[in-house]
């Protein structure tokens, strides 16, 4: 069981990290944010109530994700990570402005990592309908001299949540968006950068039917990479560190709908079972 110790306003605390998504999502970010900085203690906001964020528009995306924003702050977080496509494609700028301490979304390290990887500056991204709508992803990658082509997948996030990541309909949908995907100029391609924080679940799927050649972006590990390297001075030392601390990284979870869905939902996420969740209700 993981414990919890929220740390009461002016009592010294643990270094935390707020983690933001409209679902569930951003428990891959997450969990990869546990593999790289287990020493932390991490708040993680899923707006559960008010998802999807992808057929809102950018002025209620930015509300609400200026608000959950908020509320982590309010709770002790000393740095931001927005482990939702959507709102960090449509609204990185509004949340930063509205901040008093670093935010990181997962677009940019995304955009870095496939940059990287890509000897033929040719990379295919896939993710919903919403961020491919946003050109985010082409932009970054445009902005490092990539050539990008861009496939929104949309059956893909529901396959996952119904937990049908080894299924045989998803090998199928998943072998056609990328036959598509990887057409005339994309053919050259040789990264699939995943753009959506539901697809590191489908990475052994996209690895059997995407081309031997291709290297997959994780951008949940990206953007865990990106976090542990630029977090602040404060929080690269734990004064009250000591080897029980390290090996149990402190969690606490908000949701703003049903606590047990997001039990159950979330776990497939996060690989292992969530505890110590809170529902809380941000005002319209």
């Amino acid at each position: 069981m993981v414990h919890t110790n929220i740390v009461q306003p002016g009592k010294l605390r643990y270094p935390t990290i707020g983690v933001f998504d409209s679902g569930f999502g951003g428990l891959t970010v997450l969990k990869a944010l546990l593999e790289q900085i287990p020493d932390i203690e991490y708040l993680y906001f899923g707006d559960t109530a008010r998802l999807p964020y992808g057929s809102k528009s950018v002025e209620t995306v930015a509300r609400y994700a200026v608000e959950a924003a908020r509320f982590l702050e309010s709770r002790g977080a000393q740095m931001l990570v927005i482990a939702c496509n959507t709102a960090t494609a449509l609204a990185l700028d509004q949340i930063k402005s509205a901040s008093k301490c670093p935010v990181i979304g997962v677009v940019e390290p995304g955009a870095d990592a496939a940059a990287s990887a890509s000897h033929m500056k040719n990379v295919v991204v896939i993710g919903t309908e919403a961020t491919v709508a946003s050109h985010a992803y082409r932009k970054a990658l445009e902005s490092r001299g990539m050539k990008v082509t861009e496939k929104a997948c949309p059956l893909l996030v529901p396959l996952v949540e119904e937990g049908w990541i080894e299924h045989s309909v998803t090998e199928q949908v998943a072998r056609i968006y990328l036959d598509q995907a990887f057409q005339e100029s994309a053919r050259q391609s040789d990264v699939l950068l995943l753009g959506c924080t539901h697809y590191p679940l489908l990475k052994p799927v996209l690895r059997q039917v995407a081309a031997p050649h291709v290297a997959i972006i994780d951008s949940a590990e990206s953007t865990a990479r990106a976090v542990a390297a630029s977090r602040p001075q404060e929080m690269l030392t734990n004064p009250l560190a000591d080897p029980e601390r390290r090996s149990a990284p402190r969690l606490k979870f908000f949701a703003t709908d049903s606590i047990e869905k997001f039990r159950r939902l979330g776990a497939r996420f996060l690989g292992h079972p969530i505890e110590n969740i809170e529902h809380v209700d941000l005002k319209e």
